[in-house]
């Protein structure tokens, strides 16, 4: 077989296809190439500004290097343009390898190893709390440390959580109300710490006392949890209650804890996928329902009040298949019911909608996935290794991938902003009541509308 007779990779394919239909399928869009380094987490941070037509909202990000430079934790600006603004022309103009406009770096801070997972805590807008190829986790009041730290500064984190007796790579959770932290890791235990009496000295943006030499101060875990047969992969606190919290990890298992009861799993799903689990989310608007991510590239849903002391993975009430690779990540929506997201090693992110389990299709539906698979992301050109909704506005993601092993031409990673196109999402009767006003516009006949002084919207996706 000559050159030219090489197959395109299945991915290039799929990118390709979906640049073109980018003003149908997003209100807006934003893509920033991360060089020369990747990183393997993003997170939205507090919004600092907002104006008529855009916002200025913080990301936090990671710079994981070979190690010819420091591993450092970013603190992003980014320009999130309000919905119903860009242009479609627009948002499908951007070079893949060029950095965004939109996006800045706002603080470079020297981290002690390699940024996994980062997190988050609501009630502290500039805290964020850290995972590393180490046992410790790292707390940090970002607003605390300088835009650009001396050259060979060493790392400087606000407060060390340690209790681990291996590397906690990944698992990391955080409470919805006040300061839990969780985390798991290769000792195979899954640890919570409180922060509640540290939040005034957290928050304040007068630095610790290391500048006299001091270190910063190390707090222990409240609680330990044991049961877990090989390395947790994630947690997560129940939204509605710091008592309890739900685990998973490379032993297939999906195990639920309560403080209040001891350190024992109060109930236990064996073999809840036939992987590694990867992943797992527990719903901001049912407590009962948890969703889990996997190596066997499903997603699994569980209703709590369906499962036994001891139960196995056929308990799922849904099993979401659609990803062709091992799922990185899955995440509730904060502000829609019954919507989810998973990011997978096959590029793409799914979005969910419970609601749609059964729904009837036609055989032409059936070709693009079951029916409650309402949309899919493939903007990136490598395996996703994380994604997070924007908790200040519905509908909008943040994504990164991972290209420094691939071809792509990206540098060391992507990172893209996006927000789905409101005609998807919207009740068909509406949708169909809007697109009927600017029927003549959509079809051609543009003088109908000439003088009204208003854009129309983009037209529906294709089927």
């Amino acid at each position: 077989m000559g050159d030219d007779d090489v197959p395109e990779p299945a991915t290039v394919k799929q990118y390709t296809r979906w640049k073109t239909l980018i003003p149908f399928l997003y209100d807006w869009f934003n893509n920033h190439n991360l060089t020369p380094w990747p990183s393997y987490t993003c997170r939205w941070g507090p919004q600092m500004e907002s104006h008529t037509y855009k916002n200025k909202q913080r990301l936090y990000l990671s710079e994981r290097t070979d190690g010819s430079a420091p591993n450092t934790l970013l603190v992003m600006n980014a320009e999130v343009i309000r919905p119903r603004v860009a242009a479609a022309e627009h948002i499908a103009k951007f070079n893949e390898e060029h950095m965004s406009p939109f996006v800045k770096k706002y603080k470079v801070i020297p981290h002690p190893g390699e940024v996994n997972k980062i997190r988050e805590v609501p009630d502290m807008p500039h805290v964020v709390v850290t995972h590393t190829d180490a046992p410790e986790l790292y707390v940090w009041n970002v607003e605390r440390h300088p835009a650009e730290a001396a050259l060979g500064a060493e790392p400087n984190p606000d407060m060390v959580l340690i209790g681990h007796k291996e590397n906690a790579e990944f698992a990391l959770g955080m409470s919805r109300q006040g300061h839990c932290v969780a985390s798991g890791g290769q000792d195979k235990m899954v640890l919570l710490w409180s922060l509640a009496d540290y939040a005034t000295s957290l928050s304040s943006l007068t630095a610790h006392s290391s500048e006299g030499n001091k270190k910063a101060p190390k707090l222990e875990p409240r609680f330990k949890f044991q049961g877990h047969k090989d390395t947790v992969e994630d947690v997560k606190i129940n939204p509605f209650s710091e008592f309890e919290l739900c685990s998973v990890g490379d032993d297939k298992t999906l195990l639920f804890w309560d403080s209040r009861t001891g350190s024992a799993p109060v109930l236990k799903v064996l073999k809840a996928h036939n992987n590694d689990v990867h992943c797992c989310d527990w719903s901001p608007f049912e407590e009962h329902l948890i969703v889990t991510g996997s190596a066997d590239k499903n997603l699994k849903l569980f209703d709590r009040r369906k499962l036994s002391m001891t139960t196995s993975g056929t308990a799922a009430v849904h099993s979401f298949e659609s990803h062709e690779a091992p799922i990185t990540t899955v995440e509730w929506s904060p502000h829609a019911k019954g919507i989810l997201a998973s990011s997978s090693e096959d590029a793409k992110v799914n979005i969910w909608d419970c609601s749609k389990f059964g729904a009837r299709q036609s055989v032409d539906e059936r070709k693009y996935g079951p029916p409650e698979l309402m949309f899919q992301h493939a903007g990136h050109r490598s395996q996703v290794v994380d994604f997070h909704w924007n908790p200040a506005d519905p509908w909008t993601c943040l994504s990164v991938s991972d290209d420094s092993s691939d071809n792509t031409g990206g540098g060391g990673g992507t990172l893209q902003l996006w927000r789905i196109n409101d005609l998807i999402y919207r009740p068909e009767k509406e949708v169909l009541a809007e697109l009927e006003k600017h029927r003549d516009t959509i079809t051609g006949n543009k003088a109908a509308t000439a003088g009204s002084g208003k854009q129309p919207p983009p037209p529906p996706p294709p089927p």
